[in-house]
């Protein structure tokens, strides 16, 4: 019923005609049916290999030691000195200062391009690009990418597509079903949903995958079976998981685009939201993640969230306990004030991560909090 934690770094074989067996097949990357040593395998972490690349509709999955590592894994492997990719605003601070900045020192150039301008994309295109890497939903604003179009631009120009989905989960959206090429996911999120470990995924075709399972085994980003398994049993509840939190985030969002003390919110889910229609029509449901900024400065946002009893201030999101941060000192604090206001990152910018505790607890909890203010 449970896939066991196989604890082991290294496999044993009965004789030496079975490693010459096992050997042959390595030489050319077939899916081995047992393993040599824990840096190119562990059969815990195949099983959540197997059950993502299920979930995503993708003909594989490399797992990672975290959503990060997925990222930077990725453009690593892809991207060779003198390309060049483009990259959509909006997104984890970490995946820009990566991006824009520690790439330049592998002659590797970025582009930043506003997110769900097409016309813009497809402008920053040069003859030496290779690929495009967006989010959707992105982060902290969730805007959400029009599949078809991105899809379809990338062809013409024969660029490579990756999308970090993670604010989605393949609950919400399958990106590869409308051609995107890789989908990466940050699994500490949504798909562990404990808050408890640390983990990510690049899913897609093999011939892509495969050179990616290579260089992972040669620089050593793997993951710890304990995870693997932690792994599995949070997927096992993702679906309740996140129907919950689809539910609470738009109730929320409604709730706060109503209220006077806030100026703006931004979720997919509402039809204020400038990829209301594009999410509509590609997503199962919006997310737990509300975006919003308090009518006010920097100090009424914080008022604000000293206020709130359930969730609790934190750096991440998707699981079951409701999280909340104020943007511009959790995640953007180390960069300058001008640097934040070119994405857009206020100081009364709050982000609002719902868990699964009781929707109406959560509504009463955002009430009380918004009278004090």
């Amino acid at each position: 019923m449970t896939v066991p934690i196989v604890q082991t770094a290294v496999y044993t074989f009965a004789d030496s005609q079975a490693l010459v067996d096992f050997t042959e097949e390595r030489m050319f990357w077939d899916e081995p049916e047992r393993e040599e040593y824990g840096r190119y395998g562990n059969p815990t972490v195949r099983a959540v290999e197997a059950k993502l690349a299920a979930l995503e509709g993708a003909e594989d999955a490399v797992v990672v030691a975290s959503g990060m590592a997925a990222v930077t894994s990725s453009l690593l492997l892809l991207l060779s000195a003198g390309q060049h990719f483009v990259l959509t605003d909006n997104c984890y601070h970490s995946t820009l200062a990566f991006s824009r900045d520690f790439l330049k020192r592998f002659g590797i150039e970025c582009t930043l391009v506003p997110c769900g301008d097409y016309a813009a994309l497809e402008a920053a295109i040069r003859p030496n690009t290779k690929l495009i890497l967006s989010e959707s939903p992105t982060n902290p604003f969730m805007r959400c990418l029009d599949y078809e179009q991105l899809v379809a631009l990338a062809r013409r120009h024969n660029l490579l597509t990756l999308v970090d989905t993670t604010f989605a989960t393949p609950y919400n959206v399958h990106p590869l079903h409308y051609g995107v090429d890789l989908v990466i996911h940050s699994i500490t999120k949504y798909l562990g949903g404990h808050n408890d470990l640390m983990a990510g995924a690049v899913l897609g075709r093999v011939e892509l995958t495969t050179p990616l399972r290579q260089m992972q085994g040669m620089l050593g980003n793997i993951l710890a079976p304990q995870t693997a398994y932690l792994i599995l049993r949070g997927i096992k509840t993702l679906a309740l998981r996140v129907e919950r939190q689809n539910a609470s985030g738009l109730t929320v969002a409604r709730l706060l685009e109503d209220h006077p003390k806030i100026r703006r919110v931004w979720y997919p889910g509402l039809e204020s939201h400038p990829d209301h229609a594009v999410a509509t029509a590609t997503m199962r449901g919006f997310g737990g993640v509300v975006s919003f900024e308090v009518d006010g400065d920097g100090e009424r946002a914080h008022r604000l969230i000293d206020a709130l009893r359930i969730p609790t201030i934190g750096p991440s999101l998707g699981g079951v306990e409701s999280m909340v941060s104020p943007l511009a000192v959790m995640g953007y604090a180390g960069i300058s004030p001008e640097a934040r206001a070119e994405l857009g990152i206020r100081d009364e910018l709050v982000r609002l991560c719902l868990g699964i505790e009781d929707t109406g607890d959560l509504i009463a909890d955002l009430q009380q909090a918004l009278d004090k203010i």
